[in-house]
């Protein structure tokens, strides 16, 4: 494969790499990498109040996992249906309904009628729209227009074109204050998920991963393309479609739990087939979900320990995300 092609130097390198370590010592090796962070984001600089210094890292810890599963295996679920490591979910116009959401909301219900939908009402709402927008497109084109995936991406670019016209047409309608509020919960951040919408989300995460888990096998099959998966007796339509709607529901939890994250499913889905060692998703699951929590985990630690809060971490995950995303395109381009 061409995607896959080395420097001659560094192609030997690789290789020995690739087989002096297996898939499942890699993964062990993130998986302990994994936990050090952890154990470190918890532990560092604990002083003050212990208890509710714990419970804040806790809470904050807590939203990372969800965002590193939801985001690193959605991408990677919607890569392999696809068959393209350059797409991801946000290209379906995810994150431009969800800044729509945000400003029709503000816009047609002023801030004290918001918080009478409660935090979990508005959480439920915002999830269960991105849910249905994806769901009517999906059936529409999939049981309506014969599975054509690309007449799926291009719908999809379309919606989050028109999306972002509308919602940046309300935005010049808002006053001063409104817009300040708006431009708060269009970028994302770790910090503020309250702990009843923590658990609404990991009852979702946790009813989905073993989902995902016993389809792992059908994932591989379905990465050799429609017409071997066919021949090999599985039913695309019904298996793809059940697919993207699993992806649907994790990015709308993970969007609406801490805002647009366009790049950091992309990151660790396209690390993950670097680092993984094997195409196969019983490996490259974990692999991305581990990835995603070292980025994120390890991210925080160092921005609130080594750069004394300078950046944000959302900021820098999107600018790493998205050099690797122009870098990709780039080497395609060449090849």
């Amino acid at each position: 494969m061409s995607e896959n092609k080395a420097g001659p130097a560094l192609s030997p390198v690789i290789i020995s790499l690739n087989r002096k370590v297996s898939p499942k010592q890699r993964l062990l090796l993130l998986g302990g990498l994994s936990l050090a962070v952890m154990a470190l984001f918890m532990t560092v600089n604990l002083g003050g109040n212990l208890h509710y210094i714990l419970v804040h890292r806790a809470l904050i810890l807590a939203t990372m996992l969800l965002v590193a599963f939801a985001a690193g295996v959605s991408t990677l679920l919607f890569q392999t249906v696809t068959h393209n490591r350059v797409l991801t979910p946000s290209i379906m116009g995810f994150e431009a309904l969800f800044v729509l959401l945000q400003t029709a909301m503000i816009f047609f219900i002023d801030a004290p009628g918001i918080s009478l939908l409660g935090v979990v009402g508005k959480f439920l709402c915002e999830s269960l729209l991105l849910v249905l927008f994806s769901a009517l497109l999906y059936r529409w084109l999939f049981i309506g227009r014969g599975n054509d995936l690309h007449l799926l991406l291009l719908v999809g670019i379309i919606c989050g074109t028109l999306f972002r016209s509308f919602a940046t047409l309300l935005q010049r309608l808002l006053t001063p204050g409104e817009f300040a509020i708006l431009q708060g919960r269009m970028f994302a951040t770790f910090t503020r998920a309250p702990p009843e919408l923590l658990g609404v989300s990991a009852a979702v995460v946790l009813a989905a991963a073993p989902i995902i888990w016993r389809m792992r096998f059908r994932f591989d099959v379905l990465a050799l393309g429609r017409d071997t998966a066919v021949s090999l007796g599985i039913d695309y339509r019904h298996n793809v479609t059940a697919i993207l709607l699993l992806v649907s529901v994790l990015v709308a939890i993970s969007t609406a739990l801490v805002g647009p994250l366009t790049f950091l499913g992309f990151m660790v889905a396209n690390l993950a087939y670097l680092i993984g060692g094997s195409h196969q998703h019983r490996f490259l699951l974990p692999t991305a979900f581990l990835l995603g929590i070292i980025s994120l985990v390890g991210g925080q630690l160092i921005l609130e320990h080594l750069l004394k809060m300078s950046g944000a971490l959302s900021v820098v995950i999107e600018f790493l995300g998205g050099s690797l995303f122009l870098f990709l395109l780039l080497k395609k381009a060449t090849l």
